[in-house]
């Protein structure tokens, strides 16, 4: 008992435990700001994956478009809804169950 009363009685413990607290939940980069940027670095990089691997996926299929008119043919029909000249084109819209 005598030995932490002399603990705490050291003005050198005193000033390293007022720091460690300062430290850990006042500074502007306490442990919960930390712990809140983790979060975000590691949803950042979940999203800069997925983009990637879209980026990918779009590169090659512009590779697609650009090399094979066939491809590049049935993509104008299906999202821009083009057609030849004496093609009639039925648009099929499902409704929405509410």
């Amino acid at each position: 008992m005598q030995r932490l009363i002399d603990l705490l009685r050291n003005k050198y413990f005193l000033i390293a435990l007022a720091f460690v607290i300062w430290m850990l939940f006042l500074d502007k980069n306490d442990l919960l700001s930390q712990y809140q940027y983790h979060q975000e670095v590691a949803q950042l990089e979940q999203e800069r994956d997925f983009y990637k691997q879209q980026n990918v996926k779009v590169a090659k299929d512009l590779d697609e478009l650009t090399s094979n008119p066939q491809k590049l043919e049935k993509f104008a029909r299906e999202k821009y809804l083009m057609r030849k000249e004496n093609e009639d084109v039925f648009v099929i819209v499902k409704e929405k169950a509410e």
